[in-house]
């Protein structure tokens, strides 16, 4: 009950100070198994696609966030896990305990759709950097997936890197036309695709040159 309240909260805060805006441009909300990908600019990110879905469909939808990160004290520990639900991640390689893909591979399995970020490190810079192989090696794993791309746009002015007090600024979600991994799309292939379904959605051209 608290965590729910908790989690209502969050996602009223967020936006009330953002005017959150969500347009689903290339398909509806679905209870179907997704992936929401988006570019990363912010520890609200995900925050931001969550509470843009349906009420009825966030406690199916679990972000994928960074284990060292969310891990770091109390507060962080309680909002990942029983406010979010999020499915956590070893970044390093030499600590890991779990394969990464089979944690999120659970988590579907479970029923579960996940919202992630294959940039992998928030981007301070303008356009998407290359993706992470770990979203390719997912739709390997579990062909029936669809992938979502979403596009944040402005969030990076809210919640600047460094800055403890964000700032409102309207921000927009826009969800794209869904994708799947081909029978004979390779790894390379598969990344830039997904890469280029995202950046189409950039409200502001001028970032795809990066």
């Amino acid at each position: 009950m608290l965590a729910d309240l908790v989690a209502r909260g969050c996602s009223g805060a967020i936006r009330a100070l953002t005017g959150a805006r969500a347009l689903w441009q290339g398909c509806a909300p679905s209870s179907d198994h997704r992936v929401y990908y988006g570019n990363h600019a912010s520890h609200g990110d995900f925050v931001l696609i969550w509470s843009a879905l349906p009420i009825t469909l966030r406690r199916q939808v679990r972000p994928v966030a960074a284990a060292d990160y969310w891990q770091r004290d109390g507060l962080r520990r309680y909002l990942i896990h029983a406010v979010f639900n999020g499915v956590l991640i070893e970044r390093d390689a030499t600590r890991r305990e779990r394969d990464p893909i089979a944690c999120l591979c659970q988590a579907v399995d479970e029923g579960n759709s996940l919202i992630l970020f294959p940039e992998g490190t928030r981007n301070t810079g303008e356009g998407v950097l290359p993706f992470k192989s770990g979203i390719y090696h997912l739709a390997r794993q579990r062909p029936e997936l669809e992938f979502v791309p979403v596009w944040i746009d402005n969030l990076k002015r809210v919640m600047p890197k460094g800055r403890w007090l964000p700032l409102p600024l309207l921000c927009t979600t826009t969800f794209g036309e869904p994708l799947r991994l081909k029978a004979d799309e390779d790894k390379d292939r598969f990344l830039e695709r997904a890469r280029v379904s995202l950046m189409a959605l950039d409200p502001q051209p001028r970032r795809q040159r990066a």
